[in-house]
């Protein structure tokens, strides 16, 4: 996306310290918009706001937990000036097979990908809708998966609650389109990045039986990409500029595939 786009913008990004959400806050933070870092790992989320350069910062945030949540929207506010844009994320995945699958795995799962998701855009949408704190209205992206447009050994329950996440997406667009919110909210669906939890990823497939090595994995995700690779952080990242800006201001309720075609 071209430098500037997002020029006077402030952004919000959970997760936002390793990963997609690093590369995520880095691509804001590019196309102009001071931008907050969200994360329970502060050593490593002061750094990356620290090297976005003045401007920018960082808030100790659990997604679970409702009152972080308000503590995270109001110091975006005051620390930023304003609340513009949240890309929720914030995620994980824990590697099974359904017969095998713990009850408390399931749980972690559902606590951080639907229940974060749904307290993060609970409180960007009171954040930014007309008298709210910000309210100048403004856009969430939730970062789903292509996990939730494929059957994928392995990861069913994550695949599950990504699909969650593309509902939250579609209905809370529609009550802030029918509200007067002015807030478009989209979601992403990554396809494979080979970053810590993408590694992570392959090897516990290996591990299960599923495939021969980690290697192998990874070469049957590329077999079922049409453009025959896996993604990039800087893919991801430049979505997630693009549907926050002004380029996208007549899109809302959509999943955006951004996945090389394999969940097509």
């Amino acid at each position: 996306m071209a430098a500037g786009v997002l020029t006077g913008r402030t952004a919000l990004v959970t997760g936002g310290a390793q990963g997609l959400g690093e590369g995520m806050a880095r691509a804001l933070a590019d196309a102009g918009a001071r931008v907050m870092i969200g994360d329970l790992q502060t050593d490593m989320g002061e750094k990356v706001a620290e090297s976005l350069g003045e401007g920018h910062g960082f808030v100790e945030l659990d997604v679970t937990d409702e009152a972080g949540w308000e503590a995270a929207a109001t110091a975006t506010v005051d620390t930023l000036g304003g609340f513009d844009v949240l890309v929720n994320n914030a995620g994980i995945e824990i590697t099974s097979l359904l017969s095998e699958v713990d009850a408390g795995d399931i749980r972690k799962m559902l606590e951080v990908n639907v229940l974060g998701t749904t307290l993060g855009i609970k409180h960007g949408l009171r954040a930014m809708r007309p008298g709210g704190p910000a309210g100048n209205g403004g856009s969430i992206v939730n970062v789903a998966s292509v996990a939730a447009t494929i059957a994928f050994p392995g990861i069913a329950v994550y695949s599950a609650t990504k699909s969650a996440v593309d509902r939250l997406t579609r209905v809370a667009a529609m009550e802030s389109g029918k509200l007067g919110y002015g807030v478009r909210v989209n979601c992403i669906y990554p396809g494979l990045v080979p970053t810590a939890m993408g590694a992570g990823l392959a090897n516990d497939v290996a591990q299960l039986g599923l495939f021969g090595s980690p290697e192998e994995a990874v070469g049957a995700v590329v077999e079922l990409t049409p453009a025959g690779r896996l993604g990039t952080v800087e893919d991801m990242a430049d979505a997630v500029v693009f549907l926050a800006s002004d380029a996208a201001r007549f899109i809302t309720g959509v999943g955006l595939p951004v996945d090389g075609g394999m969940g097509m």
